[in-house]
């Protein structure tokens, strides 16, 4: 019987499996785009005179990273636009919107984002800032979380927006002390103006999928769930460029696609779910998740909250946060999809939040049986200690984004505060989770943080930033190195349901990454150093470092 050669062969460097049946090798074998050994001197038997060799010298090879909850769409476009991520500096801010409108006389809205409400007292900016960098036409300025927008006077003239509108239902128009619209729009009163923006094309969102990709895989990730597809209540619809490069083979990365659950219906939008999963899965792409965005953000007060926020006094206030999907009506909802095959992926920031997603996932275990779904809870900025064991009981899988869990001003001194100290130390609870049996899976919420994985697992690691300081945040949450690679590999793998992937055993796909250095080589604090090298998907190279 002639034996059959392998295409790739690598060799000369560990191979980090996150398999625990053999966590290390030297040498692994790729055929037809599927791994076909892995192990020691005798995979190099499978070498033959077609073979490409890559000689790893020294550097690590593992499985391909994957985002549990990212939008690359809306970050591609937004890396064509006025960027403001990089800089926390309002003077900075003014500077590149000013040259932005200056190098694009054409356009009609100046628009674009990434600005950090930590700039800003109270995390709220003002028109006026906005209309002496721009003052003849209208500017809307998403945040870095993209729970609030900033626009100039022009923007809210155009949309009608006085001291006289009332604030929507899921949302606030931020006011001055006479009751005049800051420039800041919370939440639902971002399509206030939001509605108004030039309507995007096909051509500019499929633009900003393949930008995203090659962004993407630079990073080491070869796979992503974009947590919002089929966008409504504000949000872009992004289905048709996804669909678009999953039919002419430009997405190389495979991709499931969350639709997204319109607050404002209810359960006759699930036919609708079911056309668009049937449409849109082909090639590359799944649409088998539904998106519920069940909460906001600590920062703005509108994350669901178990006790209301507190004053800049340490008072109790009236509120505690929104519950943007009724929670009795969420049980229904939840229960209904899961009998349709679909998985939920909840965004759930609040203690309350969490809570009632998981209400949710227990009636839909109670009405439907343990139907592998596998539901997932995105954020987890607070969980109160009596719903961390619930994951594992639940079988939900804690979709985490460590780059959140870290001291920084937004965290200090717009979060911390108006929590109180017994619920700011319920914050990212990762090892709490772990503890109890949790599957974890990570993901980075890119355009809202940086995308890359080493960044997200040296916080996940340290609870520290990239070149932070010194105090850690909450240190006895902090995860190892080990497990903190497997929620960006197999954890995120098993919420994707790519079960072929995220670790190196024969018969998956090869899906790989090439590290510059092997991260447990070094110290912890030094991680971040870390940079991908190589980037495979089926085997088939997709990045290559400048300097490989």
């Amino acid at each position: 019987m002639t034996r059959q050669t392998a295409d790739l062969l690598f060799t000369g460097g560990p191979v980090l499996t996150m398999d625990p049946a053999r966590s290390r090798a030297t040498a692994l074998a790729v055929t037809g785009g599927r791994i076909t050994a892995v192990g020691h001197d005798e995979v190099h038997d499978l070498a033959g005179p077609g073979t490409e060799v890559v000689d790893l010298r020294g550097r690590p090879l593992l499985p391909g990273f994957q985002d549990a909850h990212v939008h690359a769409v809306m970050g591609g476009i937004e890396l064509g636009e006025c960027d403001l991520t990089g800089t926390v500096d309002p003077a900075e801010y003014l500077r590149r919107v000013r040259a932005y409108a200056d190098a694009h006389p054409g356009r009609e809205w100046i628009t674009g984002g990434g600005w950090s409400m930590e700039s800003f007292a109270g995390g709220t900016p003002t028109r006026e800032a906005l209309d002496a960098a721009v003052p003849d036409r209208p500017v809307y300025l998403v945040n870095r979380d993209h729970h609030g927008a900033w626009a100039n006077s022009r923007a809210l003239e155009l949309a009608g927006i006085t001291a006289d509108t009332p604030d929507p239902s899921d949302g606030r128009i931020e006011r001055d002390g006479a009751g005049r619209p800051t420039g800041m729009l919370q939440e639902g009163a971002m399509i206030l103006v939001g509605r108004l923006l030039p309507a995007r094309t096909r051509e500019d969102r499929v633009a900003g999928l393949l930008r995203a990709q090659e962004m993407l895989h630079g990073l080491g990730i070869t796979a992503w769930q974009d947590a919002l597809v089929c966008g409504s209540d504000g949000y872009p619809d992004v289905s048709d460029a996804y669909a678009a490069a999953a039919a002419d083979g430009s997405l190389t990365a495979t991709v499931v696609g969350a639709l997204w659950w319109s607050r404002a219906r209810g359960e006759e939008q699930i036919p609708d779910l079911l056309d668009k999963r049937e449409r849109l899965t082909r090639g590359r792409l799944r649409c088998t998740s539904v998106k519920i965005m069940q909460d906001g953000v600590a920062e703005n007060f509108t994350a669901a909250m178990t006790a209301p926020y507190l004053d800049a006094c340490g008072c109790a206030t009236a509120n505690s946060g929104l519950s943007f999907v009724d929670p009795d009506a969420l049980r229904g909802y939840v229960t209904a999809l899961d009998a349709h095959g679909f998985q939920v992926h909840f965004h759930s920031l609040g203690d309350r939040a969490v809570r009632e997603a998981l209400d949710a996932v227990e009636a839909a275990r109670a009405a439907n049986g343990w139907r592998d779904t596998r539901p997932h809870l995105a954020h987890l900025q607070v969980v109160h200690p009596g719903d961390v064991g619930r994951f594992r009981a639940l079988g939900a899988t804690a979709n985490m984004q460590p780059l959140w869990a870290a001291h920084e001003p937004q965290m200090d001194e717009l979060t911390i505060p108006f929590l109180g100290s017994e619920r700011a130390a319920w914050q990212y609870p990762f090892g709490d989770l772990l503890r109890a049996g949790a599957t974890l899976a990570a993901g980075s919420d890119w355009p809202v943080s940086s995308a890359d994985p080493i960044k997200g697992i040296h916080v996940a690691v340290n609870r520290v930033l990239p070149g932070g300081g010194d105090e850690p945040f909450l240190p006895e949450q902090a995860l190892d190195l080990a497990t903190a690679l497997a929620a960006y590999t197999a954890g995120s793998a098993h919420v994707n349901h790519l079960d072929d992937t995220g670790s190196l055993r024969p018969g998956n796909r090869a899906d790989l990454v090439v590290l510059d250095r092997d991260p447990f080589a070094g110290p912890a604090a030094a991680i971040a150093e870390t940079r991908v090298h190589l980037t495979y998907v089926d085997g088939a190279r997709v990045h290559t470092a400048p300097d490989a």
